[in-house]
């Protein structure tokens, strides 16, 4: 039992020592070496609980997945409707990268590797999985009368997660993460209009 609370507490800090690197350079050019120094460690004591640089990854992107998908499911349910929950969601999306602005970097790096990895696969799987949950969200709004009737909500839910990338690239780009926040309001009430039936719209 210490054995494997010792290996988790390397992990956790070995994925916030990637997070934090990648918030200031490169993801694609963070060593393991450099990885190591973070966390105060040898690269051989680093490579006793990781077998390679990819193993280190894919803890990362296990741990935000975890993370990033808890913290959606609390602002969903948090909600009473499900235009509210959208608007949480996306709210809660944005806070999550303005906390760890690293995270973007990541992804984008992993989904622009050649061939498949165990990490861009996670990468795919998170996707996914935030996919269904706004799929969930689209359908019961169309449902209940809150969303226009013949709403695409594939396309509602890719224009959704676009936003967001949209809102993190040009953080990204102006080195200014903070105002993702306030330009996020402005931004998902543009969607909202978007999508909303008129009726609700109106009221």
């Amino acid at each position: 039992m210490k054995l494997k609370f010792k290996t988790q507490a390397y992990q956790t800090a070995a994925v916030q020592a990637v997070v934090d690197l990648a918030a200031e350079q490169n993801p694609a050019d963070i060593t393991t070496t450099a990885i190591a120094a973070r966390m105060g460690l040898t690269q051989g004591a680093l490579f006793r609980h990781f077998a390679n640089k990819d193993a280190i990854l894919l803890a990362v992107m296990e741990w935000v997945a975890t993370q990033l998908l808890a913290r959606v499911d609390q602002a969903a349910h948090s909600a009473s409707a499900p235009s509210g929950a959208l608007q949480a969601v996306f709210m809660a999306h944005v806070g999550f990268v303005a906390e760890h602005p690293g995270v973007p970097r990541i992804i984008f790096s992993e989904l622009q590797r050649a061939g498949e990895t165990p990490p861009k696969r996670a990468v795919q799987q998170l996707v996914g999985s935030y996919s269904a949950r706004l799929h969930r969200l689209l359908a019961q709004g169309q449902a209940q009368g809150a969303l226009h009737a013949d709403l695409d909500v594939s396309a509602a839910a890719t224009l959704f997660i676009g936003t967001v990338q949209g809102l993190v690239m040009q953080s990204l780009i102006t080195g200014d993460m903070p105002r993702m926040r306030s330009d996020a309001q402005r931004v998902f009430a543009i969607y909202q209009r978007g999508i909303e039936a008129a009726e609700s719209t109106s009221s």
